[in-house]
């Protein structure tokens, strides 16, 4: 079989390119291989980077004062610790360090490992139902984090490229040598035409999985070797990736670029990621069980969960479910008696802040909190690790009150002040009491806010489940076994809340759906089979519904009827209700007319 030619010699700015003809668009891209911005790059101009678009830098460059001048040093820069001033978010990596001449070896030699591997035309389309590439991201001392190469081979567009390097780091220093997993979310370009370069894409965002690692190197100006890899899809699936990452992570690492096209090969040979299908896949010697939920707003709920007494996810993968590793709950250990004013904010749209130590703790936070909303929809945007870099920062992070349904992941000290308008902010980690002799917290060298919960306006409408509070204070401090079956626990438990939620709203929406004596008369109205959708739910009616609330109740234990209306009167204005009634519409509107269709 002919291989074909998938090379990615082609660097382009975005203002030039027609996305719709983006497989024909290299005559456009060549004539800036000549530019002088690109004079200091690691890669000489004639053999460009795999899969990465490289923004020009004059842009960042004055003529007045050169880099070395400037004195602000990267938010992203292992210097934090050293009491860092940060600059204006709109300072881009390649202005804030300075120019220190680098060999261009290494570089040169992952790209011509990267060049070397080819795929053939028939794998590509396999392997794209499940990740679009598997992204290099090496820490540049010129211009910092850079998307080195993509495998399979990706055209990206200059924003993506950046949003994605600096996505795919840590901004903050997490250790001296180690290695962490930790995902985001960025909005890419949609693009209409399929190519070997580019796939035709309707997702508004694209989600990475990176496993990032540093270790020390004598050999680097920098002293420490930084990279990460990363998982580049349009699926959400966060407990997969990140099972599959802490497989693929180590042996890269070890092996190098080989293990990209094993890794793609075995992704290759996958099943299609059908919904509500259960899943063997084998992964690099790994056999793994997967289960893919039937849509993106469906609750995930192994009947193992309930009957099993120790249960380890990495065993049955709920693929849309949120990593369990750490576990869950000790990312909210100084706030656990505020878990219920939390969950009441997410399922009423409130914007929440969550502000981490690292980027696996923001991105396991808020994959976490999605993932107990279901199975209402998504109506706001939750951004699992964010940075100063995003090319949404000025869109999300701004004066203006916050937009609802906001859950921003963030570890850059910069947003505590920049958010501090925002009505809730969540600090992930353990509690530390403060020292009374110096009236300070112990961890007040860490940057940002002590761990726990502040919130500006919000008060609790539904009692606290005691019982389970204990148990979770009670595993925090026990084995690792039991802070696993604890965070099932919690889970399990938020779920249920979520349902009994919906509960009084689908009892009235029973009254609402036609009866067979009013389909009938449709029928006959309209002739027998030619309802013409007229067949639909009977609109919604909130003080038919607040009364139907009154005489039914509810399975929620809120604190008093008062509390019950008002919890209820809020939910109904979200624009998570909103969707929530179009999606229930839709499910009726379909049964009717299968129903009417059968009989004709």
């Amino acid at each position: 079989m002919p291989r074909p030619t998938l090379q990615l010699n082609d660097r382009y700015d975005a203002e030039e390119v027609d996305v719709a003809d983006i497989g024909t668009a290299s005559s456009v891209f060549s004539s800036m291989y000549s530019s002088s911005s690109y004079a200091s790059s690691s890669s000489s101009p004639q053999t460009p980077k795999r899969g990465f678009a490289l923004p020009a830098l004059k842009k960042h460059i004055s003529k007045k004062s050169s880099l070395d001048q400037l004195q602000i040093p990267s938010p992203s820069s292992p210097d934090l610790t050293k009491g860092v001033k940060f600059g204006r978010p709109q300072l881009t990596r390649s202005a804030t360090l300075p120019k220190v001449p680098q060999s261009p070896i290494r570089s040169a030699r992952l790209t011509a490992e990267l060049e070397a591997l080819e795929v053939d035309s028939s794998l590509l389309e396999q392997i794209r139902r499940w990740i679009l590439g598997i992204a290099i991201v090496n820490f540049d001392i010129d211009q910092g984090p850079v998307v080195d190469g993509i495998f399979p081979p990706l055209v990206l567009f200059p924003k993506e490229s950046e949003n994605i390097a600096f996505s795919s780091f840590p901004d903050s220093l997490q250790f001296d040598q180690g290695s962490q997993i930790h995902s985001f979310q960025i909005r890419g370009e949609k693009i209409s035409t399929s190519s070997e370069k580019r796939p035709a894409s309707i997702e508004e965002f694209i989600y990475g999985f990176s496993y990032f690692t540093q270790k020390r190197d004598s050999t680097l100006k920098r002293g420490y070797e930084q990279r990460s890899v990363v998982f580049l899809t349009s699926n959400p699936f966060p407990a997969f990736f990140s099972t599959i990452l802490s497989i693929f992570g180590p042996m890269f690492q070890e092996h190098g670029t080989p293990m990209l096209e094993a890794a793609c090969h075995n992704i290759a040979t996958w099943p299609d990621p059908t919904p509500g299908t259960l899943l063997e896949i084998g992964f690099l010697g790994t056999v793994l069980h997967v289960e893919i939920p039937h849509t993106g707003n469906a609750q995930q709920i192994s009947p193992t969960m309930s009957k099993e007494k120790h249960l380890d996810p990495n065993l049955h993968i709920l693929a849309s479910a949120p990593p369990f590793n750490p576990p869950p709950i000790l990312l909210f250990e100084a706030s656990l008696s505020h878990l219920w004013s939390i969950w009441e904010c997410l399922v009423l749209c409130e914007p929440i802040l969550l502000f981490g130590s690292s980027p696996a703790q923001t991105s396991q936070a808020a994959w976490w909190f999605r993932d107990l909303l279901r199975p209402i929809p998504l109506a706001g945007d939750i951004r699992p690790y964010f940075t100063i870099h995003d090319k949404d920062h000025t869109l999300l992070v701004n004066k203006l009150p916050p937009k609802p349904g906001l859950i921003l992941g963030v570890t850059n000290p910069y947003f505590d002040r920049s958010c501090s308008h925002w009505p809730h902010i969540l600090s992930l980690g353990r509690y530390t009491p403060p020292n009374t002799a110096t009236k300070t917290f112990l961890n007040a060298a860490t940057p940002g806010p002590p761990p726990g919960w502040t919130t500006k306006l919000h008060k609790r409408y539904i009692s606290k489940d005691r019982a389970l509070l204990k148990q979770l204070e009670y595993a925090c401090r026990g084995s690792e076994q039991q802070k696993i079956d604890a965070s099932l626990a919690l889970r399990l438990h938020f779920c249920s809340r979520t349902n009994e939620l919906l509960i009084p709203l689908t009892r009235y929406l029973h009254t609402l759906i036609p009866t067979p004596t009013e389909v009938a008369h449709i029928e006959k109205k309209m002739g027998k089979g030619g309802t013409n959708g007229s067949l639909r739910l009977k609109p919604f009616n909130s003080a038919n519904f607040f009364a139907s609330l009154k005489a039914h109740g509810a399975t929620l234990p809120f604190r008093s009827s008062s509390k019950r209306s008002d919890f209820y009167e809020r939910w109904l204005k979200t624009p998570a209700f909103g969707l929530w009634l179009a999606q229930q519409e839709i499910i009726v509107q379909d049964v009717l007319n299968d129903n009417v269709a059968r009989k004709s």
